[in-house]
Parts: C-alpha cells; sequence; structure tokens
C-alpha cells in the first residue's frame, strides 16, 4: 500500500532537486547553530556555500557515534532545549549513552515514514498491530506505534516480555500484524506453542522484523513457523528510528530508503571513499529534514549496498540490500574475518537447528578460539546420537570450508540458550577477560 503516492513516487529528477535544497538548508543550519560541525567545517576547510551540487557531500566531514558520546547528553542539538519535545537515549552499555531528541516536527516526520513503511508491507488501516518491540528509551516501540496509528490500524501495546500472556493476546485480540525482533518473534512462537496456541491458526498475515541482523534463512523459517509474510525494517535512533527503510511486500527485494528526508552514500570503510551503486560498503546517512539533532554524513558501521533500480512496486527510493554484518561488528579470529550473519547462513542450511545460536570468542594458549553453540530441534534432540555427532561434524568442516576457520560446534538441548526480549546477543568474546 503506498501511504503517501506523491512522496514516496517522486520521479527521480525532482527527489533529487528536493534533496540538495534540503542538503544545503542543512549545512546552513548545522553550522550556525551546532559548534561542533561549525569547528569540522572549518578544519576541512569549506563552508556551507561550497555545497553546489548532491556530489559535493564528499567534502562534508563524517560524524561518528563516539561524537555523540563525546557531546553527550545535548551538545550536538541543533536546537534550545526547550524546543525538544522528547529524549531517547541507547543503554550505554559499551560507554556513554546516545542521546537524541525530537521537536514537534521531527515525530511528525517520524510517524509518517513509520506509516509509509508499513504501509510498505502490507498494513492496513483494518490490521490489528501488535507491537512486542520495547517501549521506553528505545526507540523500537514508539516508532511502530505511532506509525501503524497513523495508518490508522487498531495498536496493541505490548511491549516485551509477559511472552506467554503475549501469544494469548495475539489470540484473543486477533492480531494480524507483529512488530518485533526476529529473536523475539521465534521465542514468542515457541511460548505460544507451549501454551497451547498455534500462529498458524491466527489472523496474523504479516510479521515486520528489524532492530538485529537476520538472515534469508531465518525469514524462511518464520514465515513456515507463523504462516505469515516476514518483512525487513531497519532504522537506528542516530538517524531516526525504525522506519529508515522498509522492504516493500511487492518485491522483497532490498529496503526501500525514504530519501526525501535521508541522504544515503556507500563508502569503503576503511577509507572512506564512496563506492558505486551496487558495491558492498558501509552504509551513510545524512538526515536532510531532522532539527533536533541532525546527523551530517553519520556511520552507522552496517554493511550494505545500494540499488537504484525501478521497483516493481512503483516506489522510485532507493533500495539497500539485506544487512551483510557491521564493520565493528567482525571478529578477527586468527586472521579471519569473520561476520556471525555468515556463520548464520551456514547453520540455517542444516535440518534440525533452530534459528537460536552463540558465537563464543576465547583463548588457549594465546591463539583465539572459536565455538559455535546451537540448539537443535525437539525432533532431532529426540533422534540418535551417533547423528547428532555427525552433524556437529558437518558443521565444523562447512565452517571451516567456507569461512577458512576452526570452529568447534556444540549442539544444544531445545530451550537451552538463554531468550532474549530485545536484540539477541550473538557473540560473546571473552578474550582478555581471564
Amino acid at each position: 500500500m503506498l501511504f503517501n503516492i506523491k512522496q514516496e513516487t517522486l520521479p527521480r529528477e525532482e527527489l533529487e532537486a528536493l534533496q540538495l535544497r534540503r542538503l544545503r538548508n542543512l549545512c546552513d543550519r548545522v553550522y550556525a547553530n551546532v559548534p561542533f560541525y561549525r569547528k569540522r567545517f572549518d578544519e576541512v576547510g569549506i563552508t556551507p556555500a561550497d555545497i553546489k551540487s548532491l556530489a559535493d557531500l564528499k567534502l562534508l566531514p563524517f560524524t561518528e557515534k563516539q561524537d555523540l558520546r563525546n557531546y553527550y547528553p545535548f551538545g550536538l542539538f541543533a536546537v534550545p532545549r526547550d524546543h525538544i519535545v522528547r529524549l531517547h537515549a541507547s543503554s550505554g552499555t559499551t560507554g556513554k549513552a546516545v542521546v537524541v531528541g525530537y521537536t514537534a516536527r521531527d515525530l511528525e516526520n517520524w510517524a509518517e515514514l513509520m506509516a509509509r513503511s508499513m504501509g510498505a508491507a502490507g498494513v492496513t488501516r483494518s490490521d490489528v498491530v501488535h507491537v512486542a518491540y520495547g517501549y521506553g528509551l528505545f526507540t523500537g516501540g514508539l516508532g511502530a506505534h505511532y506509525g501503524a496509528e497513523r495508518i490508522g490500524a487498531t495498536v496493541v501495546p505490548a511491549s516485551g516480555g509477559a511472552t506467554r500472556r503475549q501469544a494469548h493476546l495475539m489470540r484473543d485480540f486477533g492480531a494480524t500484524v507483529l512488530c518485533a525482533t526476529p529473536s523475539y518473534g521465534l521465542h514468542l512462537w515457541e511460548a505460544a506453542q507451549e501454551a497451547g496456541v498455534d500462529f498458524r491458526e491466527l489472523p496474523l498475515r504479516i510479521g515486520i522484523f528489524g532492530a538485529e541482523p537476520w538472515t534469508e534463512a531465518m525469514r524462511r523459517d518464520i514465515e513456515e513457523k507463523m504462516n505469515i509474510d516476514a518483512m525487513n525494517i531497519y532504522g537506528l535512533s542516530e538517524i531516526m528510528g525504525p522506519g529508515v527503510a522498509m522492504e516493500c511486500v511487492e518485491a522483497k527485494c532490498g529496503m526501500h530508503l525514504w530519501e526525501d528526508h535521508i541522504l544515503p552514500e556507500i563508502i569503503d570503510p576503511v577509507t572512506g571513499e564512496q563506492l558505486p551503486p551496487g558495491q558492498v560498503g558501509e552504509l551513510v546517512l545524512t538526515t536532510l529534514t531532522k532539527e533536533g539533532i541532525p546527523m551530517l554524513r553519520y556511520r552507522t558501521r552496517d554493511l550494505t549496498s545500494l540499488n537504484y533500480t525501478p521497483c516493481s512496486c512503483g516506489r522510485t527510493h532507493v533500495r539497500i540490500s539485506r544487512l551483510q554484518g557491521r564493520s565493528d561488528d567482525m571478529l578477527i579470529i586468527r586472521g579471519v574475518n569473520v561476520f556471525p550473519q555468515q556463520i548464520e547462513g551456514l547453520l540455517m542450511e542444516s535440518d534440525g537447528l533452530t534459528p537460536n545460536y552463540q558465537i563464543i570468542v576465547g583463548t588457549v594458549n594465546n591463539l583465539d578460539t572459536l565455538e559455535v553453540r546451537v540448539e537443535v530441534s525437539d525432533t532431532l534432540f529426540a533422534d540418535e546420537i551417533r547423528k547428532l555427532q555427525m552433524l556437529e561434524n558437518r558443521l565444523q568442516k562447512n565452517i571451516k570450508e567456507f569461512l577458512g576457520v576452526t570452529a568447534k560446534v556444540r549442539l544444544m538441548e531445545p530451550r537451552s540458550i538463554q531468550r532474549s526480549e530485545g536484540k539477541a546477543q550473538r557473540i560473546v568474546d571473552q578474550r582478555g577477560k581471564d
């Protein structure tokens, strides 16, 4: 469903003209109102007047997550604090929290882009949307909530936790759309099975999953278990929250990024040089309309590519491919670069395994070790021990051949890996903790 037909189908020439006007306005605003950006502009020897085309974007300085932490809490805000009507923040588990602020117009734009995103997934005003993203300082819950309300759908603000009760509510309220992280969606499905609630018998038809990486194999697993269309959504708090980009149900081939509000580019994560469309690199985003805390060339660390090929759905906005990892989540094991999604892809190729896994990184005799723990299904667990050992050996061989790194594989009992109510903890790095 096209929520905003005019904006979602803007001809490319009009879209780029709008982007340039908004980019130049953004540069004027941050140079005048954010000392951090004024200093960065001066350091590289440019002024807002030097930005005369979209190609000049590469002249502008990058912004990184550490900059938000260095200027905690309000140092990067572009408006007075009394113009800010909402604050969100990260948990700050690896340092100071990342704080983002929204003006009233920012919240209006966020609701608009989330409504576009949900419309792309097929959500209509007739739907009952069960929001199992966390509410509070995390942007997921409220982002999905206001997008669904903007469409006119019925919203169930379930948040995380009380998982078995949520399964009953989905049945009792007739949920047709589920919004959650993919790992929590599967946890919810498990809890429903135990509670005697069969998702395949519910009116549920759409799942909107995001906030953590997941693979095509995991999508197929979710769709089979729940009998739904599992749709991929992308967002991050520093830019807006969920709704930065969304798959369309017509094509399910990349996520449309709403370019009238957010300007994307792909760079080489090492050199910082821009890469051409279709080439995989780090996604960099510039917020063209955000007032509270605008971001200029924000380095997301997410690895993806841009696809400008016209989409069958009619939307003209560029598509980003499914995320292929993060430049800062990459594990280096004895000199070999390893991404968790690569391991997940190999695991999901084998029958009898669940998508619940953990990667344990350690050190023995000053050498890195890699252990992959993955749960087997109830059916496989009841099978012969010999078959389980054969499966472990085959998985170890596949990881060695495909990634070039030796890993120990441990098959775990069903439901033995701790579940998360938010993002799944896939990596446990124990190096240097002895």
